[in-house]
C-alpha cells in the first residue's frame, strides 16, 4: 500500500467521484474524451499533490479514481475539476457546445457522488477492537 507524506501527516485518502453532463447529454465522444483526459492530468500542473490513479469517461460522465491530501475539501476539488474542464471543452470544442448547449451555462450538471475507496470495513473494524492486544512494536494492517 502505498502512502503518501506530507508535512505532519501520512495519508492515503482515495475517493472514486463521478460526475455527469448537463442534461446528460452524450457530448464526450473519443475526441472529446481524449481531449478531456488531457485537460484533467494538467491539473497536477497546479496542484501537484492531487493523484489521478484511473481516468475513465462514457459519453455522458466522468470517473475517477483520486487519491486526495485531508487538507481539501472534496467538493471544492470537484469544483475545480468541473470548472476547469468545462472552460477547457467550451474553447477547444466552441461549435458543438453551442449546438448542444444554448445558454452559456456549463458543460457538467450540477452535484456529482464521492465514495471513499481504501481498507475494507472489516480490516478497519478488527484494527480498531484489537488496539493494545499486542506485546511489542506498533500493530500493522493485514493487506
Amino acid at each position: 500500500m502505498k502512502l503518501h507524506r506530507q508535512a505532519h501527516v501520512v495519508y492515503k485518502t482515495q475517493y472514486h467521484l463521478v460526475w455527469v453532463t448537463r442534461y446528460r447529454r452524450k457530448i464526450l465522444v473519443p475526441g472529446v474524451a481524449e481531449y478531456l483526459k488531457k485537460v484533467l492530468r494538467s491539473v497536477r500542473e497546479f496542484h501537484p499533490d492531487w493523484f489521478l490513479e484511473e481516468i475513465g469517461v462514457d459519453r455522458d460522465h466522468v470517473h475517477l479514481h483520486m487519491v486526495i491530501p485531508p487538507k481539501y475539501a472534496v467538493s471544492r476539488v470537484v469544483e475545480t475539476l468541473k470548472s476547469v474542464t468545462s472552460r477547457q471543452l467550451k474553447e477547444k470544442f466552441p461549435h458543438m457546445v453551442r449546438k448542444v448547449y444554448w445558454d452559456d451555462g456549463g458543460v457538467w450538471a450540477r452535484g456529482f457522488f464521492a465514495s471513499t475507496v481504501g481498507i475494507n470495513e472489516a480490516t478497519i473494524r478488527h484494527y480498531v477492537q484489537h488496539q493494545g492486544e499486542q506485546e511489542t512494536g506498533q500493530a500493522q494492517l493485514e493487506l
